[in-house]
């Protein structure tokens, strides 16, 4: 019922809105595109600071656990990376032995990630 009575009024307003336009497109129209070019740009700006500030900061659960894996393995190997810059002057003098030694001491890279290890199928029941 309520629906009812409210129908004719939007339609009324959206007929005045289309009429009110068409009379500033045909009389006025630099002012119409002025006023357009302005409301795009203001609602550009609002949007860009709503972003910035509250939509920027929501990272998903996944997102979180990648960047502190990163982190760790950034500290794991900070090390590594110092070693690799004071060597590469030695790289040149023999870079086979240097190869070689290099990939026996090099730690993993891989995490391990808890599971059920426990619960294992047997095989032999195929």
């Amino acid at each position: 019922m309520f629906r009812s009575k409210l129908s004719p009024f939007i339609y009324l307003l959206f007929g005045l809105a289309l009429l009110g336009f068409g009379f500033q497109l045909f009389n006025n129209t630099a002012s119409l595109l002025a006023n357009f070019l302005i409301m795009v740009a203001l609602g550009a700006v609002i949007y860009g600071v709503f972003y910035y500030f509250f939509l920027n900061k929501r990272t998903p659960n996944d997102i979180k656990k990648y960047k502190k894996a990163v982190k760790q393995s950034k500290m794991k190997y900070k090390q590594d990376q110092v070693h690799k810059s004071l060597s590469q002057a030695t790289k040149k003098q023999s870079p086979v032995i240097s190869k070689q030694k290099g990939m026996k001491n090099r730690a993993t890279h891989l995490r391990v990630i808890e599971g059920n290890k426990h619960k294992r199928k047997n095989r032999a029941s195929f």
